[in-house]
């Protein structure tokens, strides 16, 4: 799905933020030709698989992110799985819209703490 794999980044920040915003521009053209549940679901599949290395991440006990900020990650996964399952099932505009800004939102807020 990334059409330039080699992209070099100066931290993890930096990094993480490109895989958010990469995440919502394959959600963002797939909802745009809803039609295609193939292209839905690789769509959803790549947002999955990204939540999931966050969960992961987040229950790491070697995670040094404040107990609070894990919580809300862990809780926005859980609402991600969520929502992927129902879009999988039934992609609408809405869905792919929340998950994208969910995405985007994680992404600016990564970046402003740079």
């Amino acid at each position: 799905m990334a059409d330039n794999p080699k992209v070099k980044f100066d931290n993890k920040r930096e990094m993480d933020a490109a895989a958010f915003s990469q995440a919502a521009y394959v959600l963002d053209q797939a909802r745009q030709k809803l039609g295609d549940l193939d292209a839905c679901e690789k769509a959803l599949t790549y947002n999955q698989l990204l939540w999931s290395i966050i969960q992961a991440d987040v229950a790491e006990g070697k995670n040094e992110l404040p107990d609070e900020l894990k919580a809300n990650l862990m809780s926005l996964s859980i609402f991600v799985d969520k929502q992927t399952t129902k879009a999988l099932a039934k992609p609408s505009e809405e869905i792919f819209d929340s998950l994208i800004n969910i995405n985007l939102n994680i992404a600016e807020g990564l970046m402003e703490g740079q």
